[in-house]
């Protein structure tokens, strides 16, 4: 057992993808990765500004990245994007970070129907998308060598996040069933399936939604008084993305200050 467990370590960490890394959680475990030797691709859908930022911070740390634009929403590009990570070396990491609110606020029955589809079709469509591709690599079935998948949820699945993005909170409701059921049907195929679950975190999204005082309006409700730093988040994704994580799949760990 023992020496079963040994011969799974990895002598290189290898390539990992981040999506949605132009910037917030995404940027933070993108350049986390980096800095724990892994070969990064900083995806992005259309902020190439900021992922360029990220990869010359990389870069300039001695790290090794390179940006690559792909909308996960679409198939086609999902298979760019893994196909340009093939090309640099061994596939060894997911992290399926992108993700949208449609930049509003409100109850459900005011998100219009095209916002509620585009947040679908990135936030569940995409991370299906996305699992499927990895999976396809990764599986030592398809000679693949494994790794891990890491799903990016939130603890919003809770509460359900009323009066304001009920319908994300329902995205990332499905991105927990999704990484416990991938999870058993990949044990055996060499691959670890977990979720991080972030409660509120400092991020730009809350801004972009038109509420930048967020995370401080919410700090009397969580038990340690503040909201996370990304690079709090990136901490939690990183260890389980770890070999001292490597008998745990289908988790969802929540980072959240006790709320």
């Amino acid at each position: 057992m023992a020496e079963d467990r040994a011969t799974s370590r990895r002598d290189e960490p290898g390539v990992a993808i981040v999506t949605g890394a132009s910037r917030g959680i995404g940027a933070a475990v993108a350049k986390a990765a980096a800095a724990a030797g892994y070969d990064v691709v900083v995806n992005y859908s259309v902020d190439s500004e900021g992922a360029e930022a990220v990869v010359n911070h990389i870069l300039a740390l001695g790290g090794s990245a390179r940006s690559v634009q792909a909308d996960v929403s679409q198939p086609a590009d999902v298979g760019r994007l893994f196909d340009a990570a093939a090309g640099w070396g061994a596939l060894t990491a997911v992290v399926n970070n992108a993700a949208i609110t449609g930049n509003l606020i409100g109850t459900l029955v005011e998100v219009p129907a095209e916002t509620v589809q585009r947040v679908v079709d990135v936030n569940v469509s995409g991370m299906i998308f996305m699992c499927q591709e990895a999976v396809r690599r990764l599986s030592t079935h398809n000679g693949g060598s494994g790794g891990s998948i890491i799903n990016i949820s939130s603890t919003a699945t809770k509460a359900g996040s009323p009066g304001t993005w009920v319908h994300y909170a329902a995205t990332k409701g499905a991105v927990d069933v999704l990484t416990v059921g991938l999870a058993a049907e990949v044990a055996k195929q060499g691959i670890r399936v977990n979720a991080v679950a972030p409660g509120s975190t400092n991020t730009g999204l809350h801004a972009a939604a038109g509420m930048p005082d967020r995370v401080e309006r919410l700090n009397p409700t969580i038990p340690m008084g503040r909201g996370a730093e990304p690079e709090e988040v990136a901490d939690a994704v990183m260890w389980l993305m770890s070999d001292g994580a490597g008998y745990i799949t289908g988790a969802v760990l929540p980072v959240s200050g006790g709320r």
